[in-house]
């Protein structure tokens, strides 16, 4: 069973979340949302849930990227995007800290904004602490598109889209992503729609 995927103007995705308290985090209720999240994120395929993207405004995310999903992508483009996989796991009432403010930029999009994608300028490096689905204390230390998934999943939780962090002149569908920019350079993509170079 899978979980409907709310899209952008749904109420929920532009609320703050509340924290779960430690009876919820145990409860049968909590532990049955967080499988149907993972079956809801790899289902639709994403890397990475949160719970206001099902409807529910709980501070509560589902990360995982697995290796499949990075087999069709250059060995250059993993390097330069710093993706390795990630295995499951379940964050509840994380906090983020940006431990290397350096931007990359890259391509990104959205399981409920469907069907587009923006480049969107993020942190290199960021520290998440949260507690897992048993409510003990994890601390990650994340670099690259771990970082970024981090920062986009927690931002749900904050009713942040990516769109309110995009280069808008980068926005586009699905489809055109595939066509025109994917495996391009972010240079490129901004030098051929105009854009100032970025300062590195």
């Amino acid at each position: 069973m899978v979980l409907k995927i709310v899209q952008a103007g749904e109420p929920v995705l532009r609320q703050k979340a509340r924290d779960l308290t430690p009876e919820e985090m145990g409860s049968p209720e909590i532990q049955r949302l967080i499988v149907l999240m993972r079956d809801t994120m790899r289902d639709a395929p994403g890397v990475g849930l949160a719970a206001p993207q099902v409807g529910v405004g709980l501070r509560l995310v589902v990360i995982e990227d697995r290796s499949e999903y990075q087999a069709g992508v250059a060995p250059a483009d993993l390097a330069d995007r710093e993706r390795t996989p990630v295995p499951f796991h379940v964050l509840i009432n994380p906090k983020l800290t940006v431990e290397d403010p350096a931007p990359a930029e890259f391509y990104e999009g959205c399981l409920s904004v469907s069907g587009f994608a923006a480049l969107v300028a993020r942190a290199r490096g960021v520290r998440v602490d949260a507690l897992d689905e048993q409510g003990r204390p994890v601390t990650i230390h994340a670099r690259g598109w771990y970082a970024r998934i981090l920062q986009h999943e927690l931002d749900h939780l904050d009713g942040t889209l990516y769109v309110d962090r995009m280069e808008t002149r980068s926005f586009v569908t699905g489809e055109n992503h595939r066509r025109h920019w994917a495996g391009r350079g972010t240079a490129e993509v901004r030098a051929a729609l105009g854009l100032p170079k970025k300062a590195d």
